[in-house]
This record gives structure tokens, C-alpha cells and sequence, in this order.
């Protein structure tokens, strides 16, 4: 039987209302199998829907008024579809999901799961103890989703960290900067000992790659960026991995999002 590609994109659009045609448009462009969208700032019932079944895609999302969000779209139906880390973990890590940030699902037997990882605002400040807090719930649920179905389990999203040095423009002082504290990193590499690989650098390890820009200082312009939009494979599907692309293209449109799409592609 001949090998098939598989497609699958993770972008924080920044509010999906604001952003839809820049989503439509992208996704005509570069059909992908599975797009996660974070941030996308709108409740369950109003989310457009429509523009992407016309498309084709089907339509999984998890939402609130405002702020956070998250959505999937997929061409075929997904399977095992689960909102939140209650939904594995159950009610004790249900304060959690007040902000909706975490869902799942599956599709060619691949589990996705599509992050919004909390900012942290400021070093020290509530939401940057919150972060902390959230990335250790986060250990948890992987490692149950991992203990229930091993196997192929794709992670995505805007995790709103740097890992290494090289993921950012400057990293001078990013000791005490949010997104690159130490404390941060390493919450997020104890995540990734579960057995997952960031597939970005597996095809390209140099800098002056990223996926966010400050909306400020002409920052685009410049390429004065972070790479914190992610996509971490467990071992089989790393070695699966063809390729893993950022696409700069969005940013340079009018009113865009401050974050870019981030794709793989894998033979299955």
C-alpha cells in the first residue's frame, strides 16, 4: 500500500472573526489535513463555522468570549474528541479549564492535541505562578493520554516559550523575561521527557526562524521574533516526519495576527 502524506498546521490566529478571511485564504492556498487554531476569542455558538465546511473541514471547538480559545479543523471527522483536562484527569483539575486552552482528538490514529499555553504576563506575577502551575497539569495529562493509548501523539500550539537561546531574536536577558525564564523552559522540558521531540529542528537548526512578532517596534520588519508556536512528535512520528515549515506569508498582510502557521507533514 503506498505511503500518504498527512498535513496537520497549528496557528494562533488572534481572534478567528477578526482573521477569518486571512484563515480561509490560507487554508485554499495550503489545503492542510488538520489545522489547530488558538486564540480564538469566541464562544462555541458563534464560531464561523460555515466558511470552513464550505471548505470542507470539519469543525471542533472550545471556547470562551474574549480571550483564549481553541479550535480544530479537519477534513476527515475526528475521533475520541475531548475538551480540557477534566476530561482525562477529572474534576480536580477542573479550575483549570475555566480558561479554555486545551482539546483533543484523534485522526489516522495520531492523537493531536491542541495547546494554548498561558502567557505568564510578567515574571513573579500571579499569571506567571498560574503558567507554572498549568504546565505541570499539563505533565499530567499527557502522561495519562500516553498511559491509556500509547503510541502516536502529536502536541501543538502557541506554547508562549522559547525553549532554547536560538529561538529568539535577542535572547540578552531573557533570564528574567516571560517566555524564556529558566523556570519555564524547564517546565516544559519535563513535559517533552515524556518522550517528545520538538520537529522543527529535525529539518532546520539554524536561528532567525520564528513564529511570533511584537506587534510593536516594527518588529516583523525587522525579524525581531520568537519561535514559540511548537509542534512536538513522539518517537515514531518524528521518524515519520518529512517536513516542518513556518510560513512568514500571513504576517505581511494587513491587520494580521502577530503569530504565523507552523506545519508537518508525515508520511502515515
Amino acid at each position: 500500500m503506498a505511503e500518504t502524506a498527512l498535513k496537520i498546521a497549528t496557528w494562533n490566529v488572534n481572534s478567528v472573526r477578526t482573521r477569518l478571511s486571512h484563515v480561509v485564504d490560507w487554508l485554499q492556498s495550503h489545503p492542510v489535513d488538520v489545522l489547530c487554531l488558538q486564540e480564538t476569542k469566541v464562544v462555541d455558538e458563534k464560531f464561523p463555522c460555515e466558511p470552513f465546511a464550505a471548505l470542507g473541514y470539519h469543525t471542533y471547538v472550545f471556547g470562551q468570549k474574549s480571550y483564549n480559545g481553541v479550535a480544530i479543523l479537519s477534513r476527515s471527522p475526528l475521533d475520541n474528541v475531548s475538551l480540557g483536562f477534566s476530561s482525562i484527569l477529572g474534576d480536580r483539575v477542573a479550575v483549570f479549564d475555566e480558561q479554555k486552552r486545551v482539546m483533543a482528538g484523534a485522526i489516522a490514529g495520531i492523537r493531536v492535541v491542541n495547546l494554548y499555553v498561558p502567557n505568564g504576563s510578567a515574571v513573579g506575577s500571579e499569571k506567571y505562578t498560574y503558567k507554572l502551575r498549568w504546565l505541570a497539569v499539563l505533565q499530567d495529562y499527557l502522561k495519562a493520554i500516553l498511559l491509556e493509548q500509547p503510541g502516536a501523539l502529536l502536541v501543538c500550539g502557541d506554547f508562549n516559550i522559547a525553549l532554547e537561546d536560538i529561538d529568539i531574536h535577542d535572547p540578552a536577558g531573557r533570564e528574567q523575561e516571560v517566555m524564556a525564564t529558566d523556570l519555564e523552559r524547564q517546565a516544559l522540558r519535563a513535559v517533552l521527557d515524556l518522550g517528545l521531540a520538538d520537529v522543527f529542528r529535525k529539518f532546520t537548526q539554524g536561528g532567525g526562524h520564528y513564529s511570533w512578532w511584537d506587534y510593536r517596534q516594527a518588529a516583523f520588519r525587522r525579524n525581531l521574533g520568537w519561535r514559540i508556536d511548537h509542534i512536538y512528535l513522539t518517537p515514531d512520528l518524528y521518524g515519520q516526519a518529512i517536513a516542518c515549515t513556518i510560513d512568514i506569508e500571513p504576517r505581511k498582510l494587513e491587520q494580521p495576527s502577530d503569530h504565523v502557521p507552523v506545519t508537518v507533514e508525515l508520511e502515515i
